[in-house]
């Protein structure tokens, strides 16, 4: 990895224990799984949960992927939104405007000739 995870998911903090003692360490926020058998105050973001059933451990997983799912979503969908504005911005900024004057409407209507020499 180049950089430091921006948060730390942890199922069973007593297996993973080494893992919360270094994003402690580190001050990475940690969101885990607590079961009765752990300390919830050694993490950041206790979820109360059986952290040993299979089932258990899915709905959590699904909601927690879900939930980050929706939020890179709404994230690119506002990037695209500021891109466009700062785009629309930059051309309605123009330095040269377009006006049709008398003339111009005048030579429209009119019908243009071209003159050619025969040979």
């Amino acid at each position: 990895m180049n950089r430091l995870p921006a948060a730390l998911f942890i199922i069973d903090i007593v297996k993973e224990h080494i893992a919360v003692k270094e994003a402690k360490r580190l001050n990475i926020p940690t969101f885990a799984m607590v079961d009765t058998n752990a300390n919830p105050n050694e993490v950041t973001y206790p979820i109360p949960a059986n952290d040993d059933a299979a089932t258990s451990i899915d709905i959590i997983l699904t909601a927690v992927c879900n939930a980050i799912a929706e939020g890179l979503k709404e994230r690119d969908q506002e990037a695209h939104t500021d891109k466009q504005e700062v785009f629309e911005e930059e051309n309605n900024k123009s330095k040269y405007e377009l006006v049709e004057t008398e003339e111009d409407s005048e030579t429209s209507k009119k019908p243009k000739r071209r003159r050619t020499t025969k040979k």
